[in-house]
This record gives structure tokens, sequence and C-alpha cells, in this order.
């Protein structure tokens, strides 16, 4: 038998930024609290409103499935002294599972290693729906809240006060605690349409009831409702409706009914720069803001209210004159900071701290200056403008627009450039030193904006790790991980040929941390290097690009990013060749005879006239005429190329390995044989280190 379920929390309104997330950990975490129980099921729902979460789950098992147990206790020499007399631990598994003395000797059984008192019963299950608030209570618990609250003698947490709580098994009210509230079948509609109480008939019929009570409880229904309504309102003005995910979902989330009405403002704010019309329109009020056919903004807005109103011209007019005053700061501010250069704020930014034993920004930009020069001129840029760049780095920090936005720091930078006549290379590379900033961004596409967004990143690596604050766990204060990821995008994009051991180096003598340092000289350096390589693995991982692979070019100890991941790729194309499995297990003997064999001592050269057999003639033959063929492939980085080329060696290693008898009693013989092994890893080598291809057993 199975029933249909339905579980609704009311609550205070919701974290808008994080309705979306806690949704999804409840419907997780009440899954797989059903999947540990044995539970079955056809389909699952969740639904998130401003002051709820729900989930529906359909035909899911009225009882648990029944349980085989088996329980072992000691073992029988244990259990029994020689006379047969039970033991105390004897005594105390019967007494623990409830079976006599006497019915001890009949419970034996051999676990595969020795004879144990053993009991084998079924427990039969349980009603489904005696386990649910269990279930509920513990996924609650579970979810990803930084801050829980406590409300009124209340001793239950949770991100907003709870007010209510449905529990359905089909048309069953399970009057169970959920967060120290009695369920009941009694939801409540929107807070103003229909501010009363809703008798829920079943799980089947909870979504329309919510919406005939003016709720939309589902929150992609919601996204998608809002989409087509913002769109269709830009269209009336043959505009564009800028739709962001991040903006999308929140307003989903602050909404229960979405009506999506336009507004409009003064053309004149329109000589501000847009972006920061947008930041004010979308962090301070959740408009969408219009472009036209040009991506021009436009002087109109569109906002998303939770009612519908009989006299939406009202709304309209509300929200418009929020959003006078607001612009009007963004025209002050704008108007004001320009009177200023970026130059002549840099002397404020020696009263922001970077970090305490790091200095300040300015001490920062003092060291970004240098590393962005040296950087530019390694890229065959203009080494006076990276530096001009980094001088001017962080000066729009210190801004009133952008104390007040602070997300448009470089935006303003750029723009504040251009009005004091700075080159616009330079004027653009304040834009681009942050790039790329997240995941999908695009990166730099000057060279100095390029030089300037791996000197800040590199300069902050190494700084944070000569104090010892490197990223440990989840933790990540100066967003390390992802100033690696960067400096990682912009070299292969940009298709940079740096070596980051010079430049660490570089980095390095620009810090003056003192007695503060945990970590200095080449141990530093070594330590971010690795770490801004190991950033490779996420990357490659996300590519489908096996770990085997990233290790065996690892294992080479590069420090060139544009090098190196010019060989990965070759070795993952190589792994799909037929000979490469066998090249790499034979590359994996190899490495084993060459570790024991040789230990920390060279191969001896190799001496043609020791060849005995034919089949270590044949291969020594193609490893002359391979290392002829990759030279020219190497000096040009073609790793594909000589990896196509080794996989001709695949019978020639084959045939040797079976013909060829390595370990000899005739040492001479031994020797040459180990120096033509050393000879066919040093060839791969080139490449990679094929031998991590085989997976550890």
């Amino acid at each position: 038998m199975s029933a249909d379920f339905l579980v609704e929390l009311g609550t205070e309104e919701l974290p808008p930024k994080a309705l979306k997330s806690l949704s999804n950990a409840f419907t997780d975490g009440v899954v797989s609290g059903l999947r540990d129980l044995g539970l079955n099921y056809k389909d699952v729902r969740s639904f998130a409103a401003p002051r709820r979460l729900a989930i529906t789950i359909s035909e899911l098992d009225a009882q648990t499935p029944n349980k085989d147990l088996v329980i072992w206790g000691p073992p029988v020499k244990v259990a029994f002294s020689d006379d047969g007399t039970p033991s105390k631990a004897a005594e105390a598994f019967a007494k623990k599972n409830g079976v006599t003395i006497k019915e001890l000797a009949s419970l034996i059984d051999n676990d595969g290693q020795q004879d144990k008192l053993c009991i084998r019963r079924t427990e039969n299950g349980v009603d489904t729906k005696t386990c649910l608030a269990d279930i509920i209570n513990r996924s609650l618990a579970k979810l990803p809240i930084p801050r829980r609250m406590r409300w009124g003698y209340k001793k239950e947490e949770f991100v907003r006060p709870a007010q209510w709580a449905v529990l359905l098994f089909n048309d069953e009210v399970l009057h169970d605690s959920i967060l120290g509230i009695t369920a009941s079948n009694t939801s409540r509609g929107h807070r103003f349409h229909a501010n009363q109480e809703i008798l829920i008939k079943s799980p089947s019929s909870y979504q329309q009831q919510l919406r005939d009570a003016y709720v939309i409880a589902d929150f992609n229904q919601r996204r998608e409702l809002i989409t087509k309504g913002v769109e269709s309102l830009a269209k009336e003005i043959n505009g564009i409706a800028v739709l962001e995910n991040d903006l999308l979902d929140e307003v989903a989330a602050l909404n229960e009914w979405p009506v999506p009405l336009m507004g409009e403002f003064d053309e004149h704010f329109l000589s501000i720069p847009a972006q920061a019309l947008i930041s004010s329109m979308k962090e301070h009020q959740k408009y969408f803001h219009v472009l036209d056919a040009k991506d021009q903004l436009l002087p109109a807005f569109i906002t998303v209210a939770n009612i519908e109103s009989t006299d939406p011209a009202q709304v309209i007019d509300g929200n418009e004159r929020v959003i006078r005053p607001r612009l009007a700061d963004a025209a002050f501010f704008y108007e004001n900071d320009k009177k200023t250069t970026l130059k002549s704020r840099r002397s404020s930014l020696k009263n922001i701290v970077f970090q305490a034993d790091l200095g300040s920004v300015y001490d920062k930009t003092q060291r970004v200056a240098a590393i962005a020069e040296y950087l530019a001129d390694k890229m065959g840029g203009q080494p006076n403008l990276a530096r001009r760049a980094a001088e001017l780095s962080k000066s729009d920090l210190v801004t009133d627009m952008v104390g007040e936005f602070d997300d448009l720091q470089g935006d303003m930078g750029r723009d504040y450039a251009l009005n004091d006549g700075e080159d616009k290379e330079v004027a653009e590379a304040l834009f681009e030193q942050y790039l790329p900033r997240f995941s999908g961004d695009i990166v730099p596409g000057t060279i100095t904006g390029a030089a300037l967004a791996l000197a800040d990143r590199l300069d902050s690596l190494m700084g944070i790790f000569s104090i010892g604050q490197q990223p440990s766990g989840s933790r990540d204060p100066f967003a390390l991980r992802r100033a690696s990821l960067g400096v990682l995008r912009i070299i292969l994009e940009r298709n940079l040929d740096l070596d980051l051991v010079d430049i660490l180096s570089f980095c390095n003598a620009q810090l003056n941390v003192g007695k503060s340092a945990k970590l200095s000289g080449k141990d530093l350096e070594k330590q971010v290097l690795t770490y801004i390589l190991e950033r490779f693995k996420a990357v490659y991982k996300e590519k489908g690009v096996k770990t085997e692979v990233f290790l065996s070019v690892a294992t080479l100890g590069l420090s060139n990013p544009l090098d190196f991941d010019a060989r990965v790729c070759a070795v993952h194309q190589f792994t799909r060749l037929p000979e490469a499995s066998s090249l790499a297990a034979a590359n994996k003997r190899v490495s084993n005879i060459l570790a024991k064999q040789l230990a920390d001592k060279s191969a001896k050269a190799l001496v043609s006239d020791l060849l005995k057999e034919t089949a270590e003639k044949q291969l020594a033959n193609n490893l002359d005429d391979l290392e002829a063929l990759i030279a020219p492939l190497l000096t040009k980085r073609d790793y594909n190329g000589i990896l196509e080329k080794l996989a001709e060696l695949k019978d020639p290693v084959d045939q040797f390995f079976e013909d060829v008898m390595v370990m000899t009693d005739d040492m001479a013989l031994r020797q040459n044989r180990l120096a033509l092994l050393d000879k066919l890893q040093k060839l791969f080598m080139n490449v990679a280190d094929i031998s991590q291809l085989v997976p550890a057993k």
C-alpha cells in the first residue's frame, strides 16, 4: 500500500537569497531519511515561497519493509566454559536480546572465521507515518543556516520564527510536533489578498488550494511568471529586460503572487555611468533594468509587486518616488567624485588596512605596481602603463560612489580614470583587474589589464601564505582559491608563456613582512606554486579529465601553467588511444624496476655491443629513431605529436618484456638492459610520467 504525503512549514518571511538553497536542502534531507528506511515513492515535488517550505511525495510506501537482522555475540570459547556453563558475556548477550540462557546453545553460527553466538530474526516494518516527524525535524536541523534564532519561550531554533505546520498522509492529519508546533491541516493564504486559514484537503490539492488563496507555492513557476511578465513589459517600449539569475531568484523569493510593473525615471540621470544606475536599481530596489537595441540603458525599470492592485498606477508612482532620490544621490556622488583625481586619492589608501602584517592598501598597490611592471615586460606589454594602472588600482575604493555601491569598484575606477585623462588602456585595466570575477566570467582583454590582474592575485597569495594564513578546509577568508583559479585562467586564455618560479621569486622580493613571517624564501615560493597548480585538478575534473592524467604531469614538477596544460591535454588525448593502457602498464613496470635497481644512481650509458636479443636490439633502434623524431616536436611543445609517435612503441615494448630477461645474472647485460629501460622511460618523461595512468590498487 502507498499514500501521498505533504509537509508544509509556515514561517515569518524567509531570507530571499537563501530560500532556494533552504528548499533544496530540506527536500534532500527528507528524501534521504525516507531512503534510509528503505521506503519507495513515485515522485517528489518541492515548494518554496516567502513564508513557507513544503514537500509533496506521491505514492509513498505506507509501511517500512521488514528487516532480516543478524546479531553477533561473543565467540563460543568466550561464551561458554569448558563444561558448557554460560559465561557472564553470554548472559549479558541473552539479556540484551531477549532470549533465555537455555536457548543460547542452539544460537551458534560461524561468521567465516570462528563460531559465535548469533541471533537471526526478522524485524517487522512499521507504519511510515510514525517515522515522518523525526525525518522532518532531522532535516530541518541540518539545513545550511549560518545563524539560527529562538522566539518567545521556545527552545527550538530556526532561520525565522515558525508559525504553523501541515502534515498530511493522504487525507489523514498527523498531529506531530514540527519545530515545537503541533501539525494540523491548516495553512494560510496570501498576507494581503487572502489573509485567512486554509484547510488543506489532501497533498494532491495543496498547490491549487494555495493558488486559489493567491499563493503560487512553486518557486520555479513564480520565476517563470516573473520572466515572462518582465520580458513582455520591456517589449512594450521596444526594450530588452536584463534578467540576471541571482536577481531573478531573489525576486521570486520575495513574492507569493508576483505582478511585474513598469516605471520610469528622468532621462537626465542617464548622464551617470549606466552601471551605477543599474547597481542602485538592482541592489537597493530589486528592479530589473531595460536596454535598447544598442545595449544602451533606457530610462525605465521593472519592479515586481506582491499584490494585484486595483490601481497599479499608484504602485508604480510609489516606486518612481522611491527610486528618484536614490538616483539623485548617485548623480551627486558621481559629480562630486569627478572633482578629485584618482592619483590624489592614493594617499587616503594609507589609512585602509589590507592586512595587519602586510600593511595598508597603499602598501599593496606599491608592491603590485612593481610586479605588474615586471609582468608587462615579460608579456610584451608596456611596463609604464602597467605600473601606472597598479598605482591607481584601488583609488576608487575611497570615492563616494564606491562607498555607497561597493559592487562598482573597478567600474568607477575606469570611468574616473578616463575623466582624469589617463591612458585608455590604464583606465580599462582598472576594471579588468577584477576579471574573472566568477566561474565563466571573461578574462582581461588588454595586456595591461592581464598584468595587473595577475600581479594583484599573486601578491595576495604570496603575502597571505607568508604570514601562515593559507586556506584550510572550507576556510578561505582571502579567497585565495578563487585568486589561484583566476591566475590559471588568465594565463591559459591569454596564452601567456610565463614561468611561475621566476615570477613568484620576484613577488617574494617585494614583500616586507619582517618578524610576522611564518614562511619565507624558496619554501614560500614552492608552497604557493604547488597551491596554484593544485587548482588545476578541480579545473580538469570539471572537464572530465581523470586525476591520474593530472598526476602524470604534476609529478614532473613543472612551473609553467601553459606548458602544464598542454601536457595534460596531450595525455588526456593519449589515454583514448588503443595502445595507451599497455604502454602505461609497461611504464609502471619500468618505473618499479628502475626504482629498485638504480635507487639514486643514474643508469649507465647504453652499449650497443651488449644488446644480444632480437627484441632488445629492435627496441633500441626504435628508441634511437624516436629520439630524432621527437626533438623538433619537443621544441614546439607538440606533446600530442610526441605521444602519437611514442604509441608506436607498444609492440616493441611488449615483445621486449616477452623475450628479454632484464634481471639476468650477467651483471653487464643487466646494467645495459636497465640503461635501455631508462632511455625508454626518459622518452615518455619528455611529456609526462604515464606510469601514473595505472590506477593504484
